[in-house]
């Protein structure tokens, strides 16, 4: 696939989770109550029935045939190699902080809104809300890409996850919750699509697996880690404080961007120089 329309495919790919956005709030306020007095049980219970049609889907796509390729594996980089390649590195850094920065806020904004005094059906709304604004921009996130490069995307991206966090930390209003949700969403949008369009440039054809290996290892491990401590820290630090985070992490990715493309730019310039000569 020629590089302007990976990073359109990636987004394309994303475009089914608008569905989800939909459905899945709709089964938590609808079916939550479905095996009272256990509360949520029926929500779970309707979310498995959602997998095993999910599953059933799968089992219909065509066998595919893996690809046969000539190429030993040592004609490839290695894990080693590729830690330290300064763009693959921060591809992952942002990406991973995206991702892992929403998991983390996202599991703990409906405790905080209930929190408030807000009802679940209100909580759902809200994660409706911020699911949608994940994924609707993932019709027109690979143009976007396309004509600004993944780098400005992913500083948009970055720059929306921390103002995410100064809308929540500006007031606990609902309105205050659905908009901070809202910026969630479109911050990780930006920063995970631009960030996996970029990381599929620092990698040749026969070397993605361990590419994609390396990188997925690390983004789903944290994003694993931030979601299953986002309960724990709500009640240990708070939603205030929770919000913080995003700043640091924030400002090392921008950072992390503006060294590569310093880098590079350097690069092009001794390049050039020694044609020049």
């Amino acid at each position: 696939m020629d590089a302007p329309l990976k990073s359109q495919a990636i987004s394309r790919v994303l475009i089914g989770g608008i569905a989800a956005a939909v459905i899945g709030p709709q089964i938590v306020m609808h079916n939550k109550d479905l095996l009272y007095p256990t509360p949520f049980a029926g929500a779970f219970l309707s979310g498995a029935g959602l997998f095993l049609i999910g599953l059933f889907v799968m089992t219909l796509l065509p066998h595919q045939i893996p690809e046969k390729q000539n190429i030993q594996r040592s004609d490839g980089r290695t894990k080693q190699d590729f830690i330290k390649d300064p763009t693959f590195i921060t591809a992952v850094l942002c990406g991973t902080s995206s991702y892992a920065l929403m998991a983390f806020v996202m599991t703990a904004a409906p405790l905080a809104m209930v929190g408030c005094g807000f009802g679940v059906s209100e909580a759902a709304l809200g994660i409706q809300w911020h699911i949608l604004a994940m994924f609707v921009p993932s019709l027109f996130t690979g143009k976007l890409i396309s004509r600004f490069g993944q780098r400005k995307i992913i500083a948009a991206g970055l720059m929306m996850l921390m103002l995410c966090s100064a809308v929540a930390l500006a007031g606990i209003t609902l309105e205050h919750f659905y908009l901070s949700l809202i910026l969630l969403g479109l911050g990780w949008n930006f920063g995970f699509i631009g960030s996996t369009a970029l990381l599929t440039e620092t990698y040749r054809a026969h070397e993605k697996h361990t590419a994609q290996g390396l990188n997925d290892s690390i983004l789903f491990g944290s994003v694993a880690i931030g979601s299953l401590s986002s309960g724990v820290a709500y009640e240990l630090i708070g939603w205030e404080f929770m919000n913080w985070i995003a700043f640091p992490v924030g400002l090392v990715c921008l950072s992390a961007l503006f060294f590569v493309k310093q880098r590079q730019s350097s690069e092009l310039q001794l390049s050039a120089s020694g044609t020049d000569a």
